[in-house]
């Protein structure tokens, strides 16, 4: 298969639907467009800088770093159990509303927020997973190999 090929070009003016013509006459198709704008507007300086706290910790109280929340660690380590027991999300989501868990937003949970979550328990596994609780924990997981 011939390998696709891609150009940029830089503009001063928008396209014209005559230009536009000949270069899908020429075999080209159209497949993104790039916008800038100038800096007053939308100066990135000016505007302020607005982080999602990751799922599992809070602000502490004093206001001075990120601390471990201890209900969406919670959350995080049960959903971490039954994936290790090869649970299927959705019936992760399922249990975990059934035992009361909600999401931040207090919505229930569901495959897709627990799918969501997927990175943030990557994240925190090697620690979760070097506890002594999880130690505990492992010792009834069945044996595979």
């Amino acid at each position: 298969m011939r390998e696709k090929e891609h150009i940029r070009e830089s503009v001063v003016d928008l396209p014209t639907q005559d230009y536009l013509r000949q270069r899908a006459a020429a075999g080209w198709k159209l497949v993104a467009l790039e916008w800038e704008r100038g800096g007053e507007a939308g100066d990135i300086a000016t505007q302020p800088w607005v982080e999602e706290i990751p799922y599992g910790l809070q602000i502490s109280g004093d206001c001075s770093r990120l601390v471990e929340s201890p209900g969406e660690s919670e959350v995080i380590v049960a959903a971490l159990e039954m994936i290790v027991d090869d649970c299927p999300l959705s019936r992760a989501a399922e249990e975990l509303n059934r035992r009361g868990y909600r999401t931040r937003d207090g919505k229930p949970w569901s495959a897709a927020a627990l799918f969501d979550l997927l990175p943030r328990m990557i994240q925190v596994g090697p620690r979760v997973f070097s506890s002594e609780e999880w130690v505990n924990r492992r010792q009834r997981l069945p044996k595979v190999g």
